[in-house]
């Protein structure tokens, strides 16, 4: 049976939030920007009014600020776009089940075999679109096509407020002349590296020996290839679908530049303590650990190695952290922000085989006294015990606005 899918796209969500909360702002070119004060000044959306004037996502408050005179700058408010974005997808599940949230903003929904109820896919995408628009005053844009990558690159082909069809008969002829970058999972260094080999364009990815591709980019190319080609067959999950983790990370930019090693150790302790925390509810352990550093340039640098033990422990981690970091870090530059991954994970339980040359005592305290350090915090909260260190003063933000961003597409 032929699949009918749809994306939809809710059209710059936050800055749409913001108007619709605050219909005065309608008037006004709008952008939503974190933080100047805490170093998170950037565009994190903006409104038609905006963009038209050539304010991007992710430029800084001050860029931004330089091509628009009048631009009006909001804070972003995450209660209230998290609630829209529930509000949208209790209209979605009017329609199905199977609804795959990909970010806040967006949703893949699988309506195959709705016709006779329903009807055609593209009036089921123009209704959604009507009924959020009447309900939620924000528009959204809509992809209908057979398959998750087809209906995602439908639904940025027209915004805001459409609909765009891609059906099987004619994709070659509707996306084969569009760029790279605008098929999810080409990245602008792949898109680099396949511009480097003279290939520009989604026709130019598909007709591409498959074998070359795959030595050139892996199995990423090969992919790749497959979506442009219109096979990807990747199957729309359930808003409760969990990939299983393969990763536990936490990253910080900082208020004040790092300029010492030694500065660093805290920092590195705070973001383990979220990493432990984590594992431990999911009953994994990591045995390898990786530390970003982005420098006050905005120049990323990246090293991992192994853990000396299959551990939750925070202490562990970041001590090993702060070790990688400080014998690769050359400091050049002061240090802007900082970001500790935990990988290679294991389930609670699994027998690994620990190095001959580990202090298995001292490993041992480590992990006792991070499990009742836990067990204090289950207890009586969070900020009732924590490292003496950490009473030193963190020039980190007071703020935090956790995000989830869930989907599958790109984790076969």
């Amino acid at each position: 049976m032929e699949r009918d899918i749809l994306h939809c796209d809710m059209n710059n969500f936050f800055a749409s939030v913001e108007c619709r909360l605050n219909p005065e702002l309608k008037k006004y070119p709008v952008a939503v920007c974190g933080s100047v004060e805490e170093r998170h000044g950037i565009v994190l959306a903006k409104n038609e009014l905006a963009k038209a004037q050539g304010v991007k996502t992710a430029e800084t408050v001050a860029s931004a600020k330089s091509k628009c005179r009048g631009l009006v700058i909001v804070p972003p408010h995450f209660e209230e776009y998290l609630r829209y974005s529930r509000l949208a997808r209790k209209i979605y599940e009017r329609y199905t089940d199977l609804i795959e949230p990909f970010g806040m903003d967006e949703c893949w929904l699988d309506i195959s075999g709705t016709r006779r109820l329903f009807g055609a896919p593209e009036k089921v995408a123009d209704e959604i679109r009507r009924t959020v628009k009447e309900e939620l005053g924000l528009t959204i844009s809509v992809g209908v096509s057979f398959n998750k990558v087809f209906a995602k690159l439908g639904s940025d082909m027209k915004k805001p407020d459409a609909v765009t069809v891609i059906p099987r008969e004619t994709f070659r002829e509707k996306i084969w002349n569009l760029p790279l970058s605008d098929m999810i999972g080409a990245g602008r260094a792949t898109t680099a590296k396949l511009n480097d080999y003279g290939i520009y364009t989604l026709g130019e990815l598909a007709q591409c020996d498959a074998q070359w591709i795959t030595k050139v980019l892996g199995k990423n190319g090969y992919m790749l290839r497959c979506y442009a080609n219109g096979t990807d067959n990747s199957q729309v999950m359930p808003a409760d679908f969990s990939m299983p983790a393969k990763s536990v990370g936490h990253g910080v930019t900082t208020t004040a530049d790092i300029t010492r090693c030694e500065d660093a150790k805290p920092l590195l302790l705070e973001l383990a303590q979220d990493i432990g925390k984590r594992l431990t509810i999911q009953n994994k352990y990591a045995t390898k650990v990786c530390v970003n550093a982005r420098s006050s340039i905005l120049r990323n640098r990246e090293w991992q190695t192994e853990l000396p033990t299959a551990t939750r422990s925070p202490m562990i981690i970041a001590d090993t952290a702060y070790r990688l970091f400080c014998d690769n870090y050359d400091w050049v530059n002061p240090v802007r922000s900082l970001t500790v991954t935990a990988f290679s994970l294991v389930d609670g339980g699994a027998v690994i085989q620990n190095s001959f040359f580990n202090d298995t005592v001292r490993l041992e305290k480590m992990e006792k006294a991070d499990g009742c350090i836990r067990d204090i915090r289950k207890r009586f909260g969070e900020g009732m015990i924590k490292n003496a260190v950490l009473l030193t003063g963190l020039a980190v933000p007071k703020s935090k606005a956790v995000v989830s961003l869930p989907g599958n597409m790109l984790n076969k």
